[in-house]
This record gives C-alpha cells, sequence and structure tokens, in this order.
C-alpha cells in the first residue's frame, strides 16, 4: 500500500482530525505534507458533506444540512519543484470506499443520493422536484443496491468528484469578483446563482490567526470546478485516468475529496452522486512549462482510465431546446436539452411503478451517458441520455405488451 500521507479517522468530523483538512481554496492553506515528483501515496477523505447524512429512512437530514460545511478536502500536499506555469501530472491509482469498513459515516459499506431541496441549494431538474428526497445504497465489491430504489443493481465507476491545485492570489481574486459580479445580476433568486466567501464555518487546514481568518473571510467556496480543478463531478476520472492540472502557485498544493461510488453523467441532483468517503492512491510529476507548451491555461485536460462498467445496450432519451411545459423555443440551449432528455426518462421510468423521485434519484446515481448530440441545427440543440438496461432487474424496454407496473415502494422523503 501507498504511503497515507494525509489519514482520516470516520468516527471524527474533519476539524477534529490530527490534521485537519479545509473546505475553501485560498493560496495561503498551508501543504500538510510533501511528496516528489514520482511519487506514489495515499490520501483518505471524509465525504463531502463531514458526514451530515445518515444511513435511515428520512430526507430530514438533506432537507438541514448545512451547506456552509462543504466541501471536506483533504491536503493540500506539495509537490517538490512545482512552480507556476508548470502541469502537475495526477494519475488515479486506485480509489475505493473506507476499506474493510463499516459504520455510521458515509463511505463504512454504504453510500447515499440526495435530492436538496430546492430553498438549499436545489438540482437540474428542481423546479420539478422541489423537496428533499433520498436513497441509501449498499456496497457489494463494487455494485450497489438500495432499499429505496428496489430492482436496481449496477456496477460503481468509482471517481473524486473533486480535486484540484490551488488558486494564486489575483485568481482567487478573479473568481470572487466575476461570481459576485453573476449573484449581483439577480441577487435573491432561489436557489441563489453562485455562493460568494462565507467565513461561517470555513475550515482553513491547518491555518491559524490571521491567516486563518483572511483565508475564511476571502477563501472561495468549493461549489463549482474553476481553471484549476476543483468540483467538476467527471464520472469517467476512475482508476487509470491521468490528469493535467495548471499549477498556480509554488509546490501546486494539490487537494481533493466528494468520493463518489457511482454517477449518471451531470450528477443531476446536485447530491446526485452516490456520495463516500474512502481513499484515492495517486502518482504525481510534473511537465515544467507544461502550460505554455501545451498551451492550458484555462482548466485542466485528462485522459480517461480504461476500468469503468461495461455496459453493451442502452436505452436512450433526447431532449430538445424547448420548455414543453409553456410550448416555449429557446435557441441552441442544451442545458435546456438535456433537462428535457432526463425528464423524459423520469416519466418512462414511472410507467414501471417507481415514484417520480426515485427515477430522478437513479439518474443521478446509476452511470448512465450524456451527451450533446446536435449542437448546430438552428434552433434546436439536442441532447441524449443513455441509460443501461441491465441495470433493472426487470426488462425495461419497450415492447407490445406495454410495460409492468410494480409497487416499488419509496425513496426516503423529509417529514
Amino acid at each position: 500500500m501507498p504511503e497515507v500521507v494525509f489519514s482520516v479517522d470516520n468516527s471524527k468530523s474533519m476539524r477534529s482530525q490530527a490534521v485537519p483538512g479545509h473546505n475553501r481554496w485560498h493560496p495561503e492553506v498551508p501543504a500538510v505534507a510533501m511528496v516528489r515528483p514520482g511519487a506514489e501515496f495515499r490520501v483518505e477523505c471524509r465525504d463531502w458533506t463531514d458526514a451530515q447524512i445518515g444511513n435511515n429512512d428520512s430526507a430530514n437530514d438533506v432537507r438541514d444540512i448545512d451547506l456552509s460545511i462543504p466541501h471536506m478536502l483533504s491536503g493540500p500536499i506539495g509537490v517538490e519543484g512545482a512552480e507556476p506555469g508548470d502541469l502537475l501530472v495526477v494519475d488515479i491509482l486506485d480509489i475505493g470506499p473506507v476499506p474493510q469498513q463499516t459504520g455510521d459515516a458515509p463511505g463504512q459499506g454504504w453510500g447515499y443520493t440526495g435530492v436538496f431541496a430546492k430553498t438549499n441549494g436545489g438540482g437540474f431538474l428542481t423546479d420539478y422536484f422541489p423537496d428533499a428526497v433520498k436513497a441509501v445504497w449498499d456496497f457489494h465489491g463494487q455494485v450497489a443496491t438500495s432499499r429505496h430504489l428496489p430492482g436496481v443493481h449496477f456496477t460503481g465507476i468509482t471517481h473524486p468528484g473533486l480535486f484540484g491545485t490551488a488558486p494564486s492570489a489575483d485568481m482567487l481574486a478573479r473568481w470572487n469578483a466575476r461570481e459576485q459580479a453573476l449573484i449581483d445580476t439577480d441577487p435573491n433568486r432561489v436557489p441563489p446563482l453562485a455562493l460568494p466567501p462565507n467565513p461561517q464555518n470555513a475550515l482553513a487546514g491547518t491555518a491559524t490567526g490571521e491567516v486563518a481568518k483572511r483565508i475564511a473571510r476571502e477563501g472561495a467556496r468549493t461549489v463549482p470546478g474553476r481553471e484549476h480543478g476543483g468540483n467538476q463531478d467527471i464520472k469517467n476520472l476512475t482508476r487509470g485516468s491521468r490528469v493535467f492540472f495548471p499549477v498556480f502557485v509554488k509546490d501546486a498544493k494539490l487537494s481533493g475529496g466528494d468520493l463518489h461510488f457511482s454517477q449518471g453523467d451531470g450528477e443531476i441532483t446536485f447530491c446526485g452522486a452516490i456520495e463516500m468517503g474512502g481513499f484515492i492512491d495517486f502518482h504525481v510529476d510534473l511537465i515544467k512549462n507544461g502550460m505554455e507548451k501545451y498551451g492550458v491555461t484555462t482548466n485542466p485536460i485528462f485522459m480517461p482510465g480504461n476500468v469503468e462498467p461495461r455496459y453493451s445496450e442502452f436505452l436512450t432519451f433526447i431532449g430538445i431546446s424547448v420548455d414543453h411545459d409553456t410550448d416555449t423555443n429557446y435557441y441552441m440551449d442544451a442545458t435546456l436539452a438535456y433537462r428535457r432528455a432526463c425528464l423524459n426518462a423520469v416519466e418512462y421510468l414511472k410507467r414501471f411503478g417507481y415514484t417520480g423521485e426515485q427515477a430522478y434519484l437513479l439518474l443521478g446515481a446509476a452511470p448512465l451517458e450524456g451527451r450533446i448530440s446536435g449542437i448546430v441545427d438552428i434552433p434546436n440543440a439536442c441532447c441524449s441520455l443513455y441509460l443501461p438496461t441491465a441495470i433493472f432487474d426487470f426488462d425495461v424496454r419497450p415492447n407490445a405488451e406495454g410495460p409492468k407496473a410494480v409497487d416499488r415502494g419509496q425513496c426516503a422523503v423529509s417529514s
């Protein structure tokens, strides 16, 4: 096993660890360990909420989650010799839930998928599903099943939802300025357009005193992906992947977390993957002056791994940039097109006995594929959602007899 450079005791919060992690992006968060190019090492992670969600049959914990706490990140890990302008080469060697443990923390044999209430973050279909719901998943090796979604089992494509390098002070200032400008266009929107810096529950790693206060005051929230990587939620960043991260500060300062047992493209419920704590093994190297050499300046690039579920048959749902609720056409709106593809899939699955909420949770958690299929044929962008048929214990394909609806229970709901 590689050397553990960041360890987690899952009986304690991230704040109470012997070496705490952080939940804000800032160049002054101190590195907690240093590694050399060529090193292989392990990072242990809490789940992204710091275990605010329980293995139970109520979604009140999802409804009441404190979103000033996420994401709990492990690190930063400094890389010797890394300088601004380099590319940090990161190989994902292995990743999984908490090894050989069962317990109350996500990742200890189980994980969860949640739909956030519209008033507390929402999700991709929040106007259609405004209330908090949840599904708890049990892990059986590489396979996940849920008492809240009977009739479904699938192999996870396990990956980190979030990892990246530290921003420079200039980049941090630009992030905060442009996101505040977006908020200012509709400051009372629910859910908000973006999340500005918030010192409440900010965790600054091992920083203390005035530095910790400055990190809390200025640190960027970890919710969106940005130029340095961050919360990109790319399900194909799994074992065997190689990522090329821009380096913006000395030592690069790599941090990560938000591990997922599985996820559909888009993570559409916001808490849409199967969330867990666990471990991730990295190998790192450097390409000196790589940002200039390869023109990688605004976002990372990556090579997907070749370890993922192999599904060969899909039922594919299509959406176009038309709001069918109001019969309104939008010009080349791929977001709306993908939303309509998801809604079409939800409506289809309801015919087999699932509630709309159950179907929504499934689309966030299962390893489905989302694609922009047409982006030139004005005025309608076309997106498609590929749902593997083999994940169901029954025949989900259309036939002349019609769908067979049975009682499939209910997901966890809020009271």
